[in-house]
């Protein structure tokens, strides 16, 4: 279980707790702070507060083990390399869920320079998963995306989350929320999050 509590940064001071294979989906408006929670649970910027994986605080191990198991996913995935397999460690591996989400089995040597937006998003996706995190942060994860390619995210995720991994996902669209949340956290103006059922 991931547990927040008391978490501040800037205007934002939030508590929760988000359960083993539970997803619950953070609604609100441009700019009232979505990413800048998911960030701040990530610990990829300063904030106060208590964060807790399975009990253990986020300060007893260092901030890319605690990456590596809460695992945050932007909307503009970061690319480093020139070519798409140079950003995953194990290619073949990964092959499986990026022919899923709709890319060809031959974009491994395809220029990162010639990827949509939308084959970014996917392929950001994949490196997540690969991880094999307990939490994963997705922020507006679908934005870019095809309702054929949303539908297919949303089925691998969904399989994610009946194998046990937790899920806070940041999305603008109402009808997701409510296909992928079991609650949904309404983010406010001052800082706080509203709780409801879809």
């Amino acid at each position: 279980m991931l547990t927040v509590n008391g978490l501040k940064r800037l205007h934002l001071c939030v508590s929760f707790d988000l359960q083993d294979g539970e997803c619950v989906a953070l609604q609100g408006p441009s700019g009232v702070g979505k990413t800048l929670l998911l960030r701040s649970i990530a610990d990829l910027d300063p904030n106060e507060g208590t964060v807790k994986l399975d009990g253990t605080l986020r300060e007893a191990m260092p901030a890319p083990a605690w990456r590596r198991r809460v695992t945050y996913l932007a909307a503009e995935p970061g690319w480093w390399s020139d070519t798409v397999r140079e950003h995953f460690t194990a290619w073949d591996d990964a092959l499986p869920l990026v022919t899923r989400l709709g890319l060809p089995d031959d974009c491994g040597p395809w220029s990162i320079q010639r990827l949509s937006t939308g084959e970014r998003q996917r392929l950001g996706l994949v490196r997540s998963l690969m991880l094999r995190s307990r939490v994963l942060l997705l922020d507006e994860t679908t934005s870019a995306l095809d309702p054929a390619s949303v539908t297919a995210v949303e089925a691998l995720i969904a399989e994610r989350i009946a194998n046990g991994t937790s899920v806070l996902w940041s999305t603008h669209d109402h009808g997701q929320a409510r296909r992928v949340g079991s609650r949904i956290f309404a983010m406010k103006s001052d800082g706080g999050i509203e709780e409801s059922r879809p």
